[in-house]
């Protein structure tokens, strides 16, 4: 699998789906048929999961699917603290995508604050491994899209 530069225009200060949106409809993306899914994981992605565990093949599915995708767009990272059986399947999808395909975290946490928000055990040091390696990391800044917003609309 080749590398592509996909120059995509992010504008200062707007929303993470408005972000993946247009990564999504970029030409390059297309071009180079690049597959991606945006999910937040709390209100989507962790519902989800538990629906396939209870179907036939349905956590096999589940991961094919999101393993598949050449990027992968995890919003809502770390919100709520997973429980073990949403650190297994996070373990087990990160091992299938590792070196593979593209997973970015969206969260409000610093990375230093991941490995305790995972549970801090065995697994929590697994998923940070296949994290951390192969990484770039971009950090935004201080800024609050709705504190900015908000000073916006009483203005």
């Amino acid at each position: 699998m080749g590398t592509h530069r996909c120059n995509t225009e992010i504008e200062e200060f707007r929303s993470r789906p408005v972000i993946a949106s247009r990564v999504d409809r970029h030409k390059d993306v297309r071009r180079h048929h690049v597959t991606m899914d945006y999910a937040f994981l709390v209100t989507i992605f962790i519902p989800l999961w538990q629906l396939a565990r209870d179907k036939p093949a349905g956590t096999t599915k589940f991961l094919n699917k999101y393993a598949a995708f050449t990027l992968l767009v995890i919003d809502e990272w770390l919100l709520d603290e997973p429980d073990e059986s949403t650190r297994s399947m996070l373990l087990e999808l990160l091992e299938r995508r590792y070196d593979q395909a593209s997973t970015v975290f969206c969260t409000q946490y610093a990375k230093r604050d991941w490995h305790q928000r995972l549970g801090s055990g065995v697994h929590a040091d697994a998923i940070m491994d296949r994290i951390v390696h192969n990484t770039i990391w971009v950090e935004t800044g201080g800024h609050n899209m709705r504190e900015h917003t908000a000073g916006q609309v009483k203005a």
